[in-house]
């Protein structure tokens, strides 16, 4: 895979930050007016869409950080290491603003309902393994990936990544349907956007090492 077709998503990846730079600051502004010029804040309820989405992409965002800190030093390969550096820190801030915006809103973080309830899912996924949500890799994998060293290594984080890109991009679809914070949509549709582009990437880099996703 080219590093100019690394360098593309990595693009997609950044401008989902900054635009995500302000995201945090509109949120506190949402609102109509109060009737003296000030904002009034909008708090979505604690079983809302909002903040089920916030709530479990903070978890499903948790897990591919984790991923590509393993692979960062289990592999001297540097796109593979770009690739993953990249994922993780935009990932990472991504997930800090779910988190933020759960705080801003007053909402605890976890809930007592199943994850992907806000999808009405709630019901239909069980976790296994300590795979929670759709895409999710179990534990055994997350164990698996720690124990290997370069081009295998890679074959299985890229694998794991892109069943795991395929899971966020469903639920970010979901927040795009369902939630009702405009700036929250619209960061979940940034994250549909870039990771489709970082999964054309992996599927490239996957067919230079003879493999392919996992079923």
């Amino acid at each position: 895979m080219s590093r100019r077709a690394i360098g593309w998503a990595a693009g997609a990846a950044a401008a989902v930050l900054v635009a995500a730079g302000a995201v945090t600051y509109a949120v506190a502004d949402a609102g109509s007016g109060s009737g003296d010029g000030k904002a009034v804040l909008r708090v979505p309820s604690a079983d809302s869409a909002d903040a089920g989405f916030a709530r479990d992409m903070a978890v499903h965002h948790q897990q591919a950080v984790e991923m590509s800190y393993i692979i960062r030093d289990h592999t001297k390969n540097e796109d593979v290491r770009r690739l993953a550096y990249d994922i993780a820190q935009t990932q990472a801030n991504q997930r800090g603003m779910l988190l933020g915006w759960l705080d801003l809103w007053g909402l605890p973080k976890v809930s007592a309902d199943p994850p992907m309830t806000w999808m009405g899912m709630g019901g239909m996924v069980t976790a296994k393994d300590g795979s929670l949500m759709p895409g999710m890799a179990t534990n055994t994998q997350m164990r698996k990936l720690a124990t290997l060293n370069g081009k295998q290594a890679e074959i299985f984080y890229l694998q794991l990544m892109t069943n795991h890109h395929k899971g966020g991009i469903h639920m970010a679809e979901g927040c795009v349907a369902k939630c009702t914070v405009g700036v929250e949509k619209r960061l979940a549709q940034g994250m549909v956007d870039a990771q489709q582009s970082e999964l054309q990437v992996m599927a490239g880099m996957l067919k230079e090492r003879g493999a392919e996703p996992l079923p």
